[in-house]
């Protein structure tokens, strides 16, 4: 597949609210913005038109209206997102980025249970995986 075209912020944002309603008109976008987002419907329509031709969402007709689906999941744009962060900022090595967000940006207690149960949880999964 063609990589898709960078993601900003603001596309992100209607992304997401599509994303959560499954499917939506630009009205329905703009009614699900936070109040303090002052957009009017036809930068919503634009930034709605520019993601489906990025590929990250399709649309199909209603009527006079547009109807905006996900064309991908959310957990790939993440995937993706993630993992360009990583190249760009780390090098492509994910454990700097853990380092930062575990004594950068500070972590409880409970998330560190539960950081090191998922730890423990990975490991012995390889461990079995890398049997005979």
């Amino acid at each position: 597949m063609a990589k898709r075209g960078a993601l900003p912020k603001s596309e992100l944002e209607l992304a997401k609210i599509v994303w959560d309603l499954g499917e939506a008109t630009v009205r329905q976008v703009l009614e699900a913005l936070p109040t303090d987002r002052e957009l009017d419907f036809w930068t919503v329509q634009t930034y709605l038109r520019r993601l489906e031709a990025k590929g990250y969402l399709a649309k199909r007709k209603d009527g006079r209206n547009n109807i905006y689906r996900p064309a991908i999941h959310s957990t790939t744009v993440i995937s993706e997102m993630m993992d360009d962060l990583i190249n760009r900022l780390f090098d492509g090595e994910a454990l700097p980025l853990f380092h930062h967000l575990i004594r950068d940006r500070g972590i409880s207690d409970a998330e560190i249970d539960e950081l090191q149960l998922t730890l423990h949880t990975l490991k012995a999964e390889r461990r079995r995986l890398s049997r005979p």
